[in-house]
């Protein structure tokens, strides 16, 4: 097994510049090492990031389908209200008598459903 061996100067200091040139060496070979590993996670970040951009396009590409969707139920829905309005206020005007007694008939028949619970 060989030992390495540290040279000192006359004092029994250590030789600062063969510290110096390992610390240099050492810290150059670590930033190597971060630099290859950057390079190879670039590609697999490039990856990462344009599947996430694309994802998030899909996912508002289906909301603004969805909601121009329930935009036009929306519509129909008024519609359909309005037309059920305006043909009962018809009814109404032309046959009070016998609308007045459908509210009365329905009322009671309401009642009656509520009241057994």
């Amino acid at each position: 097994m060989e030992s390495a061996t540290v040279s000192t100067d006359n004092n029994g200091d250590l030789n600062r510049s063969t510290l110096s040139r390992g610390v240099n060496q050492a810290a150059t070979t670590a930033h190597e090492a971060v630099d290859t590993m950057a390079e190879t996670a670039r590609p697999a970040v490039d990856r990462m990031a344009t599947s996430a951009h694309e994802a998030v396009d899909r996912v508002a590409a289906v909301a603004a389908q969805a909601a121009d969707s329930l935009g036009v139920k929306g519509e129909q829905l008024t519609i359909a209200q309005n037309k059920i309005t305006a043909g009962t206020r018809d009814y109404v005007q032309k046959h009070p008598a016998a609308a007045l007694g459908i509210a009365v008939a329905a009322g009671y028949v309401l009642s009656r459903l509520l009241s057994n619970r």
